[in-house]
């Protein structure tokens, strides 16, 4: 579905990227992991096209990625912060993206924008949301127009308890109907019931991409936090020798 084939980015003489390959498939959660500037938000940038790769390719359902942006329709990003114009009202941004995307979408998915229950404060400005509340109104966006691929950074972070549940049961659900999740985050113990494989990035190679259950076999670790940590502390330990 998402195809990476040699993907490479410099910024001066610093690799981002270095010749990154892999396959990421329909039905699919990936956990995409790392030390800071291992080069997971320029992968994600480059995926989303904000950043054109100095070699490689990237194509989505075939298509390379290179050659237009209506493949963008077809992926839902939740970013770490989301921002949003300062004066509208969340109802005024949820209607002005719906009638921007009335072309180019058959279905709208408005489940969590009844889960979180958005109309409750749809009269505020943006401004005046607390940090919880911005991420619910970016996860509501993120699968309103009901893509095939899902991009969610630090998808739980600012959410409350149950919000945070009700989101991963979103992601569930998503995932089971097929579609493509690509995920990151530092508290990993909160995509451990949603990761299907773990793409492993340390200095801008891609360093594993494995099942869960293998990852766990491999590392002789019980829980998903624990084998991450076991392989980034025996990477960084092994850049040091």
């Amino acid at each position: 579905m998402l195809r990476i084939d040699q993907l490479t980015k410099r910024f001066g003489r610093q690799y981002a990227l270095d010749q990154v390959s892999a396959t990421l498939e329909a039905g699919q959660a990936v956990s995409l992991i790392g030390p800071n500037g291992s080069g997971k938000t320029t992968l994600i940038k480059c995926v989303l096209g904000l950043v054109r790769p100095d070699s490689g390719t990237l194509s989505l359902r075939g298509e390379d990625l290179r050659l237009g942006w209506e493949y963008r329709r077809h992926i839902g990003y939740m970013p770490q912060t989301g921002r949003f114009p300062d004066h509208m009202r969340v109802g005024q941004l949820l209607d002005m993206l719906r009638e921007v995307r009335r072309s180019t979408c058959d279905r709208l998915d408005e489940d969590l924008i009844g889960a979180f229950q958005i109309a409750r404060f749809a009269h505020k400005p943006m401004r005046t949301l607390s940090g919880g509340m911005r991420q619910k109104v970016s996860a509501s966006i993120a699968f309103l127009f009901d893509p095939a691929v899902l991009i969610l950074d630090e998808p739980t972070a600012g959410l409350d308890p149950p919000a945070a549940e009700i989101l991963k049961e979103k992601v569930l659900a998503e995932k089971a109907k097929g579609k493509l999740i690509l995920m990151t985050s530092h508290l990993l113990s909160d995509l451990e019931e949603l990761t299907t494989e773990v793409m492993y990035l340390h200095e801008g190679q891609l360093r594993l991409f494995l099942p869960v259950g293998q990852l766990k076999s491999e590392t002789g670790e019980s829980t998903l936090q624990r084998a991450v940590a076991r392989i980034m502390r025996d990477s960084l330990n092994a850049a040091a020798a």
